[in-house]
């Protein structure tokens, strides 16, 4: 992706959690060069890649299967004194899919903030991680739902499911009704030893840098 794509992201971003009264931590905002003078004072963040996040997947298709994602707090697993819970802020576009993943640690609500409509598929995992064919039984705001295989939920805004460990899932916007505003609030994030996805993707995108970053990336806070 090119860094003028990314940044035009952002600015999108921001104008819609405005639209849906969502609101950013001040060092959301934060330039390069305001993040070279206060690095030293955020270390939590940048330990624990807070902020700004964007994946294709390694596929090169954001807008067909991507996410773009804000981290406002987060922990590390099995650290002392620490955060054990997490939050994000994502938009999931119409069409754009998260593909096949579960967790092996990590239990999250995942929930419609606004916007539009997400759907959401479900599949248990077998004993070797691949798709089983049993039917699925859910929370959908504490209230117990089944649905077949691979079958999926429409979760409205201020509706949310609560997914296990081991529960594969995928979630897309609905065509035809909007960016959806997504809220996920779990147990301790780590993506880098936390996510099984059901077929090998990359993480973060190829950069082209052919302008200035807007804001950082949250693996970006090193190079700083």
């Amino acid at each position: 992706m090119k860094r003028s794509e990314i940044n035009a992201l952002q600015r999108e971003a921001v104008a819609f959690f405005e639209q849906q009264k969502f609101y950013l931590p001040p060092w959301a905002f934060w330039s390069v060069d305001e993040w070279k003078e206060k690095r030293a004072k955020a270390q939590e963040v940048v330990d624990n890649k807070l902020g700004w996040d964007l994946t294709d997947f390694g596929l090169g298709d954001f807008y067909r299967m991507g996410l773009l994602l804000f981290t406002i707090r987060n922990g590390k697993i099995g650290a002392a004194g620490g955060k054990d819970y997490a939050e994000k802020i994502m938009i999931v576009r119409e069409g754009q899919v998260t593909p096949w993943h579960f967790h092996w640690h990590k239990m999250e609500d995942i929930i419609n903030r606004g916007g539009g409509s997400l759907v959401m598929e479900l599949c248990n995992a077998t004993s070797d991680e691949r798709l089983a064919k049993t039917p699925v039984t859910v929370q959908v705001d504490g209230v117990t739902k089944t649905v077949e295989a691979k079958g999926a939920l429409s979760l409205q805004p201020g509706e949310s499911v609560t997914l296990p460990p081991y529960l594969y899932h995928n979630f897309s916007g609905e065509p035809g009704k909007g960016m959806v505003l997504v809220g996920e609030v779990s147990r301790v994030n780590d993506d880098e030893k936390d996510n099984r996805f059901l077929d090998a993707i990359g993480r973060f995108p190829q950069i082209e840098e052919d302008e200035p970053p807007l804001y950082p990336l949250c693996n970006e806070y090193p190079e700083i």
